[in-house]
C-alpha cells in the first residue's frame, strides 16, 4: 500500500531535500507541499494524507498549533514534527498536541524513512537524540520524586533482560537508551546498519512494543538499562 505524505516547511530547499529522500521509497508518495500551518490544513483537507511532515517554526500558524487543529479535524492523519530544537519542553508540547513523531532536522535519510514507516503503521518515533534527552529528564524527575542524590540511581543494580533478549540485543537496547542512531550503534558494536536494524526489530517483537521509544521507556521502567 502507498503511504501518502504532505511536507510543510517554509524553506523550499529543505522541502526539496526531504522530498528527494522520500521519493526513493516506492511505497511513499509525496502528494503535496506547503510553507505554513494555514496551508497545511487546507492541503490535508484536499489530499487526506497518511502522514504530514510539519516544521515546528513557521509564519501565520506554527507547526504545533497546526498539528493540534489537524489532529482534531483529521484524526487518521499522523503528524511528524520537524525541528531544530532537542529540548524536552518542545518535544513534550508537540506530543501533547497530538504529534506522533519528532525529528530533528539533522536527521539522516534512514531516520526519516524509518520515522514515516513507523508512524504510518500506528507507532511513534522520536529522534534518537531526543530520546536520550527525555531519558535524562526522566532520571532527573525520578531523583526529585525519590528525594535522593543523583548518585543513587547510578548505584542501582541493572538487571539485563537475558530471559528475554540475547546479550547482543541487550547491548543494542542500552545503546538505544543512550540515544544512538542505527549508524551509531553499528559503529559502537562494529556491525552493519542492516544487522542493527534486524536486532532492533527482534527487540521490539520480543518486548511486544511498537517502536524504539516504547522499548527504551519500558527498559527504564524495568531497570534493564543504565540511565547515563
Amino acid at each position: 500500500m502507498t503511504t501518502k505524505i504532505i511536507i510543510i516547511d517554509d524553506h523550499q530547499l529543505f522541502r526539496e531535500g526531504v522530498k528527494r529522500i522520500l521519493d526513493f521509497e516506492k511505497t511513499f508518495e509525496v502528494v503535496a507541499e506547503g510553507d505554513d500551518g494555514t496551508e497545511a490544513i487546507s492541503l490535508v483537507e484536499e489530499h487526506q494524507p497518511d502522514v504530514v511532515l510539519m516544521d515546528i517554526n513557521m509564519p501565520t500558524i506554527n507547526g504545533v498549533e497546526a498539528t493540534r487543529q489537524l489532529v482534531e479535524r483529521y484524526p487518521s492523519t499522523k503528524v511528524i514534527i520537524l525541528s531544530i530544537h532537542d529540548d524536552e519542553s518542545y518535544v513534550q508540547h508537540a506530543l501533547k498536541t497530538g504529534a506522533t513523531g519528532y525529528l530533528l532536522k539533522e536527521m539522516d535519510a534512514d531516520a526519516l524513512i524509518e520515522a514515516v514507516k513507523v508512524v504510518a503503521d500506528g507507532g511513534s518515533y522520536l529522534h534518537p537524540k531526543v530520546t536520550h534527552n527525555l531519558v535524562k529528564e526522566y532520571r532527573r524527575l525520578a531523583v526529585e520524586a525519590a528525594g535522593v542524590s543523583s548518585g543513587y540511581l547510578q548505584q542501582v543494580e541493572i538487571r539485563r533482560p537475558l530471559h528475554l533478549l540475547t546479550r547482543r540485543e541487550c547491548e543494542v537496547l542500552q545503546l538505544l537508551a543512550d540515544g544512538k542512531s542505527n549508524r551509531g550503534i553499528g559503529e559502537a558494536l562494529f556491525i552493519s546498519e542492516k544487522t542493527v536494524k534486524n536486532h532492533v526489530s527482534n527487540i521490539l517483537q520480543k518486548m511486544n512494543v511498537n517502536d524504539r521509544t516504547q522499548a527504551v521507556v519500558e527498559a527504564i521502567k524495568n531497570g534493564w538499562v543504565e540511565v547515563r
